[in-house]
């Protein structure tokens, strides 16, 4: 379906998308941040720098530790064959266009590798595309010139429309749009040398936290599963 579809839906749904997005804002459960470190020195074996950008669900939300956040996951599965320098520089609501002034705050050190995990938020703020691809651009550009990045990583947008939390049509609506955003986004990383992952982890109940939007800890694992071993075959 394309865009101008989209547009058309979601102009002859408005109020009604519009009731429900407050409604949803309302009675949603708001989990924080877990509990633990979010940096540290894990593993033996050569040296590898990690560092994990972007929103609630690089900081781990619906975890009840992070441990079993996706740092943690991460660092446990790439700690077996290096000594992960790692560190998370994320935040709750942050979008393409707000993280960068987390690592703004901080001094820029060299990475190996940055996960970057970011874009539902993005799409439920109901930003431009061209604005989230501008910001992506500037992220993109100061983690390799700033930070010294040798490897970007990007985390696909997820399907919105599998969210438990999310009413129809609300979640259709917002699904619809996660995907264009997905597709402009992986082509953008292609472009500027980033590795896209598409998002394929199931989302079934026992996948999501509880508040129905976040990952749970068996999301967790097999995303970071998958990105540690994407690393550890280059």
């Amino acid at each position: 379906m394309n865009r101008f579809f989209e547009t058309i839906v979601k102009l002859i749904l408005s109020p009604y998308l519009a009731t429900q997005a407050l409604k949803v804002r309302k009675l949603a459960k708001v989990l924080p941040e877990p509990p633990g470190h979010r940096s540290g020195v894990t593993g033996t074996g050569p040296d590898l720098s990690l560092m994990i950008v972007g929103d609630s669900s690089a900081s781990g939300v619906g975890a009840p530790h992070q441990t079993m956040a996706l740092s943690g996951q991460m660092v446990n599965f790439l700690g077996a064959s290096y000594r992960v320098k790692w560190r998370v520089m994320a935040r709750s609501g942050a979008t393409s266009c707000t993280v960068r002034p987390i690592l703004r705050s901080q001094d820029p050190q060299r990475a190996d590798v940055v996960l970057v995990v970011l874009g539902v938020n993005d799409v439920t703020s109901q930003m431009p595309l061209h604005r989230i691809l501008a910001c992506r651009a500037e992220l993109y550009t100061l983690l390799f010139e700033s930070w010294q990045a040798k490897r970007i990583i990007a985390t696909g947008v997820p399907p919105i429309d599998r969210f438990p939390l999310l009413p129809n049509p609300l979640r259709w609506v917002l699904g619809l749009q996660a995907r264009r955003f997905d597709k402009a986004l992986a082509e953008q990383a292609k472009a500027m040398g980033v590795e896209y992952m598409p998002f394929d982890v199931p989302l079934t109940p026992e996948m999501m936290a509880e508040d129905g939007f976040h990952p749970g800890p068996n999301a967790y694992y097999l995303i970071g599963q998958k990105v540690a071993t994407q690393i550890l075959h280059r």
